[in-house]
């Protein structure tokens, strides 16, 4: 029976937390930064992991392709339509480059898609403050525990309990090195998503330049279209405010 409640998995679990507690302890004052550092850097994490699983599901890829084909064929009217109804960052750029008229096409472009990666790379400065501090706390911890472990041991038994200060505040510096461990591969996965997602901006915004480059050598005048489909966003949206009041003045 005792062998078989040794192997609980409640009673591992309890062992287990209370080493945890212990190591923590042991490890000094400095550990309760440490400890929020690392509440902080999970919190982003998590943050940051939902964005990109939603961001991944808001992609249309279909959508994009009948956007960039109603442009080839020099149809803006039916991709201003199309890019309107979806979630997708590529196509909701081309849509806000599109629809504004106040400035060069260019510059629309380039204002979107910042827009677009400011909003993917929120968050990152956060997670690089986190590697950056969780190990330099750790080595402030365990600088202030060796000189404390030096100062309090005297007489014979001076080596072992040194040696035994060390290694505690030594704990200290394993901690912060391992939330800068995770910190940093987290932040190389979220960077390469940025960059993914950077690059895809880019080429679609260079491809939307060319197409009403060529529309305009033959003939059409884009900017007349963009001032149309900037007229007809902004009724859609006027006609979804009066909707979203009289719901509100119902209720």
């Amino acid at each position: 029976m005792a062998t078989f409640s040794s192997r609980n998995p409640k009673n591992i679990d309890r062992m287990l937390a209370n080493a945890l507690v212990e190591l923590f302890v042991k490890g000094g004052p400095i550990m309760w930064p440490i400890l929020l550092v690392a509440i902080v850097l999970v919190s982003v994490v998590a943050e940051r992991s939902v964005f990109w699983f939603l961001q991944g599901r808001r992609r249309d890829a279909a959508a994009l392709e009948k956007v960039l084909a109603a442009m080839d064929n020099q149809d803006f009217k039916a991709a201003v339509e199309v890019s309107k109804r979806t979630t997708d960052p590529v196509v909701r750029m081309i849509h806000q480059g599109l629809t504004h008229v106040h400035g060069s096409l260019a510059g629309a472009l380039q204002v979107a898609a910042g827009v677009e990666i400011k909003r993917a790379g929120k968050f990152m400065v956060a997670i690089d403050t986190c590697i950056t501090l969780a190990p330099l706390f750790g080595l402030l911890g365990t600088v202030v525990g060796i000189m404390e472990s030096f100062e309090k041991v005297t007489g014979e038994l001076a080596v072992e309990g040194g040696s035994k200060g060390i290694g505690e505040a030594l704990i200290a510096t394993a901690a912060g090195l391992a939330i800068a461990i995770v910190g940093v591969f987290f932040l190389n996965l979220f960077n390469e998503f940025l960059a993914k997602l950077q690059f895809e901006l880019e080429t679609a915004a260079t491809n939307v330049e060319v197409m009403v480059s060529k529309a305009k050598q033959e003939g059409f005048d884009t900017l007349r279209i963009r001032r149309e489909a900037a007229a007809a966003a902004n009724a859609n949206a006027c006609g979804h405010g009066r909707r979203r009041r009289r719901r509100r003045g119902r209720s």
